[in-house]
């Protein structure tokens, strides 16, 4: 078996001084490819864990491991978010004042590429979501799901090998996120990189490898 893409080990986070235990003594394994969906109620942890697997935040207790770094301060949080993971969101965050390849764009104005490889990987991403025609158009004459779309193709921009998705359909309306799940797949497929899910909606995990729950800061199998 490959070296797993995410390994968490005995992973706490506290805060108020011990007094809330957002994530209680979390062990993972995610493997290259896998696609795991992750639910639970407002409050149980969900958040949390998706922050500390995407190097947002550093565990109170336990190891974490992304990629084969292990996060431990600012350098490799900033490491892993910049070559190992892409976020993908409910809210898109994309930049308004900006058309969709130029927000495509900007994950790769840190690296080391001209602004016509730059243009052109964008363009490639936009064409592989299905906007290849929409490349010049400012965002905010988008659609919802167009907008996700853009925002996936941000998130690609840089071939990570780890995508997390914080429910990335919830402002969609049934169709247009089965649409943008579909579009999610079939990345996955083709990159072959890891998703993990975060919703509350049970129906995107019936496809899911693994489909886990977080309950008072535990994680287990949804049963």
């Amino acid at each position: 078996m490959s070296e797993p893409i995410v390994k968490l080990q005995g992973v706490r986070r506290v805060f108020e001084g011990g007094r809330v235990v957002a994530v209680d003594g979390i062990d993972l394994t995610v493997q290259p490819g896998e696609f795991i969906a992750i639910t639970g109620h407002s409050g149980s942890g969900k958040s949390t864990l998706l922050n500390l697997i995407g190097a947002m935040d550093l565990p109170s207790e336990g190891t974490v491991h992304v990629g084969g770094i292990h996060v431990t301060d600012r350098r490799s949080m900033e490491r892993v978010r910049s070559e190992k993971i892409g976020f993908v969101f409910q809210m898109h965050n994309l930049i308004p004042v900006l058309n969709a390849a130029h927000n495509v764009e900007v994950p790769l104005i840190p690296m080391r590429m001209s602004s016509r490889d730059r243009r052109k990987k964008a363009e490639e991403l936009l064409e592989l979501v299905g906007l290849g025609d929409r490349s010049e158009s400012n965002v905010r004459v988008l659609s919802g799901g167009e907008r996700q779309r853009v925002a996936i193709a941000r998130a690609l921009a840089h071939d990570p090998p780890l995508l997390l998705a914080d429910e990335p359909t919830g402002n969609l309306d049934s169709h247009t996120g089965d649409e943008v799940m579909a579009l999610m797949h079939r990345v996955r497929a083709e990159t072959n990189a890891a998703l993990i899910l975060v919703t509350h909606n049970e129906d995107l995990c019936a496809t899911a490898d693994r489909h886990l729950r977080m309950q008072d800061g535990h994680l287990g199998p949804a049963d």
